[in-house]
């Protein structure tokens, strides 16, 4: 099964475009002001609106209150709500009732340990996305370009539906992809050339390396 492919951190119309172009299924903007991926909530939308129907729209927030997920949620109408903070499942709830929308649950992961934590989210969040713990200083809940062991997962139970993410580019996305069997793979900071600023040549580098792996005959 193809899997989904969210290309995040979007701040141009001419990355938007060459994302949705190249095949992904979800476009995510960030509206978190310590981010270089920030962006203004009335920006994010007319960008959103050029490609809106051709992929799914995800606004990624950070500890939000009602405030924010008013104007945020007005201006962009996004198809996700991704929650990347230490949001509870409590909150999780509280925000799906307020606003009908499908929750993507953002959670770090160094250890074993850290997977554990999905527990009580599980049947609450829609869809998970595990990303690396940030390095050390980092402001940055994700987008720093680090990775986790991904055998951790292979402990996971195949009904907990998640997104892929941390240091992932077009060198590893294959072997990610064989490795874990994600549904789906999230990426900002490996489609780009400096913090915020995505590289159109590196979107089409990812893009070509799936699909490389995908018309790789099987046992090769």
């Amino acid at each position: 099964m193809k899997p989904d492919i969210k290309i995040c951190g979007l701040k141009t119309s001419e990355a938007v475009e060459k994302a949705v172009a190249r095949g992904a299924s979800h476009i995510g903007f960030i509206f978190f002001e310590k981010s270089p991926r920030n962006i203004e909530p009335d920006i994010a939308g007319h960008l959103a609106d050029a490609v809106r129907g051709r992929a799914k729209i995800v606004a990624v927030t950070v500890n939000a209150d009602n405030d924010d997920l008013d104007e945020i949620i007005a201006l962009l109408k996004p198809d996700i709500l991704q929650l990347h903070g230490t949001e509870t499942p409590e909150r999780v709830l509280n925000v799906k009732a307020i606003y009908g929308l499908p929750v993507m649950k953002a959670l770090s992961i160094r250890d074993a340990d850290d997977l554990v934590r999905i527990e009580p989210y599980i049947g609450i969040a829609d869809r998970f996305l595990f990303d690396a713990k940030p390095p050390k200083g980092s402001d940055l809940p994700g987008g720093n370009g680090v990775s986790f062991d991904w055998s951790l997962l292979a402990g996971l139970d195949a009904d907990v539906d998640y997104m892929l993410s941390g240091g992932l580019n077009k060198d590893n996305v294959a072997e990610a992809l064989s490795r874990t069997g994600a549904r789906g793979i999230d990426l900002s900071s490996g489609v780009e050339s400096a913090p915020g600023v995505k590289d159109l040549g590196l979107i089409d580098g990812l893009f070509d390396a799936i699909e490389t792996a995908e018309n790789k005959p099987q046992g090769v």
